[in-house]
C-alpha cells in the first residue's frame, strides 16, 4: 500500500509496505530538519513535553463529551472519562492515555504529521533567518513556527521513539503511529486498540545537566502534574506507591491487577476562578494566595474577574497585606500566573500586569490565547492588551471602594504600596486619573493621616486655585521650611510629598480636575496678597546687584520675597528646574549633572537683610560683607534641607563672624 503525494521540488515522500495494512512514510528533508529545531531550541524546558500530551489528552475528553451530547447514537463510553498515566522504570517507558474521542487513520496522518505537510523549504528558510537576524530572533521564530500547532512533536525532546494508539469513539478498527523523531515514521492498523489514545514515550537517558530528568519516575511525574496541570477538569490517575507485599501489575486498560493498590487521582481539579464565589471560603482563597505568592500572611483583597462573549476568561487576583521584600528589587520578578483551559503556561506573565502593579498575585484563565508552539512566548495581540486593560480597571477600582467604604483596609494598602502604586502615574497615561483618585499624601492638614486630592479640593479656601506641594526627603525638614511661612500664614494646605518617585511624577502631572499641582518651592508663587512695593524695591536695588555678583557661582539672581514670614531668606527653583531631592538622587546613581543654579529670595523685612542693605551703604567696600552674603545663601540652603559644597569653609566664615561680634 502506497501514500499517495504530489511530488514537487521540495518535496520527497515514500513509503515501505510491510503489512497490507502498515505503511513507512519519510520526512521530507526540511521537515526533518525543522523538527529537530524545535525539539532543540524552542522550549526552555524540557518538562512542558507532558504538559502538552495532558493537554492534548483533555481536548480528546473534552471533544468526546461534546460528540455524544450531539449524537445519542454514539457507541462510545463516557462513563468514567479520565486521563491515566502510567510509568515503568525498569523499561524506561511513560505512557498518557485518555478515553476521549480518538482519531481515524486519517487524521493521525493529517494531524500527527501535519509538519510532515507542511514543513517546505521556504518556510525552513525563513525560521532560519529569524533566527540569525539577531535581537528579538527568538520570539520571531517562536511567531513562524507556532501556526504549525504541533506541540505533540516536543515529546521527542525526553523520547528516543514515541508510540501512538488510537481509536476513534465509535470506529471498530484503531491505529498505531510510531516514529524516533528522525527520518521516518509508520501507520499500522490496530485491531484491538481501546478508544481514545495512549502515546508511550520510550525515554531517553537521564541527563539532570540536560533537563532530562527521571521521566520515569512516579514522583517526578506527579510534580510535573502539580506544576502545569493541577487544575485540568478530568481526573488525571496514577498508580498508587506500591507498599512492601503489593504486586505491581497493571494491565492494558490501565486497570490494576491482584493485590496492586487502588489507583489515585494527581490533580486537585480544584480551579477556585471557576467555582462559584458563593461556593469558596475565606480559608480556601488565603490558602491558594498561599501557594501562588509564597506569603504565609493572608492577603489583603481578593479580586473575582470573568468576560464572556467571543473572547472568554477568568481572573482570580490578590492585594498582599505587606510589600514584598522585592518590590523595589530591580531583579524582582513580577506578572500573574497564566493558564489557558486551566494548563499552566508561565508563572510570571508580565504582559497582563504593569510594573506599577507589580505586587499583584494570582492567575488569569483564558479559553484562548495568541501563543507560539512552545506556549511560552505570548504573541502580542488585542486579546492580551483587553486582558490587561481590564485587570488594571479592576485592580484601581477595588482600591477606590476600599478607599470610600473601607478606610482601615486602605490605609493598609497606601502604607504598603502607594509608593510603588505612584509609578503609575509616570508610565500609565490611560489610568492616570484613576490612580491620583485613589493616591493619599501626607499634608498640613493632618500631621497623622494623609489627605486624598478629593478631600483637598473640598478644603480649599475661597480664592485658592492652585493644589500646593512642596518636596522632600522627610515631613519635618518640609514643615519647617522657609518655603512653608506665607502659606501657613494664608491657611493654605501644602502636600508634603517625601517618596522619591513624588520628585518626579509631580513633573509629569500637570492638574488634577483642572486644578493645577504648583510647587512653592518654585517660580513666583501667586498668593494673592501684598506684593514688595515697588519703592522697596527701588531701596534694594544696590544691595540685590551687589549680592547677584558676590554669589554668582551659586545662584542666579537675588531679589526680594512676599513669600517670607520670619526666615531671612529663601532659595527658589525655576519651573523645571531639578529639585534638590532629585538631583541628589542622579548623583547618588553615579550620573553626573551641570549645577543648577537658583534665585535666592530676602525678606525685605528681616533685620539680617535689612541691616546688610544699611552696613552695604555705609561701606560697600567691607570684605567681611561678602561673608555675610555668603553665610546667608547657606543659612538659605540648610533650612531647607540641603547641603553645603564646602561646610568646613562655610564653619570657618561663621566661626569668624561671631568672633567679630565679641570684639
Amino acid at each position: 500500500m502506497s501514500t499517495e503525494v504530489t511530488p514537487d521540488a521540495s518535496t520527497t515522500t515514500e513509503s515501505t509496505e510491510s503489512t497490507e495494512s502498515t505503511e513507512t512514510i519519510e520526512f521530507q528533508a526540511e521537515a526533518r530538519q525543522l523538527l529537530q529545531l524545535m525539539i532543540h531550541s524552542i522550549y526552555s524546558t524540557k518538562d512542558v513535553f507532558l504538559r502538552e500530551l495532558i493537554s492534548n489528552a483533555s481536548d480528546a475528553l473534552d471533544k468526546l463529551r461534546l460528540a455524544a451530547y450531539q449524537d445519542k447514537e454514539l457507541e462510545a463510553d463516557t462513563s468514567d472519562l479520565h486521563i491515566w498515566l502510567e510509568t515503568d522504570p525498569a523499561a524506561r517507558t511513560l505512557t498518557v492515555r485518555d478515553n476521549g474521542i480518538g482519531m481515524t487513520r486519517e487524521e493521525v496522518v493529517d494531524l500527527i504529521g501535519t509538519i510532515a505537510k507542511s514543513g517546505t523549504a521556504d518556510m525552513l528558510g525563513k525560521v532560519r533567518q529569524a533566527r540569525e537576524s539577531g535581537g528579538g530572533s527568538e520570539q520571531a521564530t517562536a511567531e513562524l513556527i507556532g501556526q504549525f500547532g504541533v506541540g505533540f512533536y516536543s515529546c521527542f525532546m525526553v523520547a528516543d521513539r514515541v508510540v501512538l494508539i488510537t481509536r476513534k469513539a465509535g470506529s471498530h478498527t484503531g491505529v498505531r503511529w510510531e516514529s524516533d523523531g528522525e527520518g521516518t515514521y509508520t501507520v499500522s492498523d490496530a485491531p484491538d486498540a481501546p478508544q481514545g489514545t495512549s502515546v508511550t514515550l520510550h525515554l531517553k537517558p537521564e541527563d539532570v545537566e540536560d533537563q532530562l530528568h527521571d521521566f520515569a519516575n512516579p514522583a517526578t511525574v506527579r510534580g510535573i502534574v502539580k506544576r502545569y496541570s493541577d487544575f485540568i477538569t478530568w481526573p488525571i490517575r496514577m498508580a498508587a506507591d506500591a507498599k512492601p507485599g503489593d504486586t505491581d501489575s497493571t494491565d492494558d486498560e490501565g486497570d490494576t491487577a491482584g493485590t496492586s493498590p487502588e489507583p489515585v487521582i494527581v490533580n486537585s481539579r480544584k480551579a477556585l476562578w471557576a467555582r462559584s464565589q458563593n461556593e469558596v471560603s475565606d480559608e480556601e482563597y488565603a490558602e491558594f494566595y498561599h501557594h501562588v505568592s509564597h506569603d504565609w500572611r493572608p492577603p489583603l483583597e481578593t479580586i473575582r474577574l470573568s468576560a464572556e462573549g467571543t473572547f472568554e476568561y477568568q481572573a482570580l487576583l490578590f492585594l498582599p497585606s505587606h510589600a514584598p521584600m522585592d518590590l523595589f528589587m530591580r531583579e524582582s520578578k513580577r506578572g500573574v500566573q497564566l493558564y489557558v483551559k486551566r494548563v499552566f503556561i508561565m508563572d510570571d506573565c508580565e504582559a497582563l500586569i504593569p510594573e506599577y502593579l507589580r505586587f499583584v498575585k494570582g492567575v488569569v484563565d483564558a479559553n484562548d490565547l495568541s501563543l507560539n508552539i512552545s506556549r511560552e512566548i505570548l504573541q502580542q495581540d488585542r486579546q492580551i492588551q483587553l486582558i490587561r486593560k481590564r485587570l488594571v480597571k479592576k485592580v484601581l477600582s477595588t482600591v477606590k471602594t476600599m478607599l470610600e467604604k473601607e478606610p482601615t483596609q486602605y490605609a493598609t494598602f497606601w502604607t504598603e504600596l502607594g509608593r510603588a502604586v505612584k509609578e503609575g502615574l509616570l508610565s500609565d497615561h490611560d489610568n492616570r486619573d484613576a490612580i491620583l483618585e485613589i493616591c493619599s499624601f501626607p499634608s498640613t492638614h493632618d500631621a497623622d493621616k494623609p489627605t486624598t486630592l478629593h478631600d483637598y479640593l473640598e478644603r480649599m479656601p475661597e480664592g485658592q486655585d492652585s493644589i500646593y506641594y512642596v518636596t522632600g526627603e522627610s515631613r519635618s525638614a518640609l514643615e519647617n521650611s522657609p518655603h512653608m511661612e506665607a502659606f501657613r500664614a494664608k491657611g493654605y494646605e501644602v502636600l508634603l510629598l517625601t517618596d522619591p518617585v513624588d520628585d518626579v511624577w509631580v513633573d509629569a502631572v500637570p492638574s488634577f480636575q483642572e486644578k493645577p499641582f504648583v510647587s512653592i518651592a518654585r517660580g513666583e508663587v501667586d498668593l494673592g496678597g501684598d506684593d514688595v512695593d515697588e519703592d522697596t524695591k527701588k531701596g534694594f536695588d544696590d544691595l540685590l546687584t551687589w549680592m547677584g555678583t558676590t554669589l554668582a557661582d551659586d545662584v542666579k539672581e537675588v531679589r526680594l520675597s512676599h513669600r517670607l514670614v520670619d526666615s531671612a531668606a529663601v532659595l527658589v527653583g525655576d519651573p523645571g528646574d531639578l529639585t534638590p531631592t532629585l538631583e541628589k538622587m542622579y548623583r547618588a546613581m553615579g550620573q553626573e549633572l551641570p549645577k543648577v543654579k537658583r534665585t535666592l529670595e530676602l525678606n525685605p523685612q528681616h533685620p539680617l537683610v535689612t541691616g546688610l542693605k544699611s552696613a552695604h551703604e555705609a561701606r560697600a567696600d567691607d570684605p567681611g560683607l561678602a561673608d555675610t552674603a555668603h553665610l546667608l545663601y547657606g543659612m538659605a540652603l540648610l533650612a531647607e534641607g540641603g547641603e553645603l559644597a564646602e561646610p568646613a569653609s562655610f564653619v570657618a566664615m561663621l566661626s569668624k563672624r561671631l568672633e567679630s561680634t565679641l570684639a
